[in-house]
């Protein structure tokens, strides 16, 4: 059940249309999880600097169960998400940071209950 959040300095106006579907389907082949499984969020005209600077750049946190856990997946997965958003946002990789965070599935809370029990 992977969950990304992608925010970014960048208006709303400025951000592609179906930007948020794009990045869902996107996200489930890369971590190789069910489309239906993700869940995106897209925050857009945030005040934000990255390396000193306030020219327009985004973050993506990416959170899941088993897939985002070590340096050879997430450098993988970085790739993959870098290109996807250089293109999607017209942003240079430098402008660009991924934030990975391997969650256990007593961490995550649906359908009353948490996934471990699921």
């Amino acid at each position: 059940m992977p969950f990304l959040e992608l925010e970014t300095s960048l208006p709303a106006a400025q951000l592609p249309q179906g930007l948020a579907g794009r990045l869902c389907s996107v996200a489930a082949a890369i971590l190789n999880k069910p489309e239906e499984t993700v869940s995106v969020t897209v925050k857009s005209d945030l005040p934000m600097v990255v390396s000193s600077s306030a020219a327009p750049c985004a973050q993506l946190l990416v959170s899941s169960i088993a897939v985002v856990g070590t340096a050879e997946q997430n450098r993988g997965h970085s790739a993959k998400f870098f290109e996807f958003l250089t293109k999607e946002l017209g942003l240079d990789a430098d402008r660009i940071l991924i934030r990975f965070y391997p969650l256990e599935p007593w961490q995550i809370g649906k359908k009353g209950t948490v996934m471990t029990f699921l």
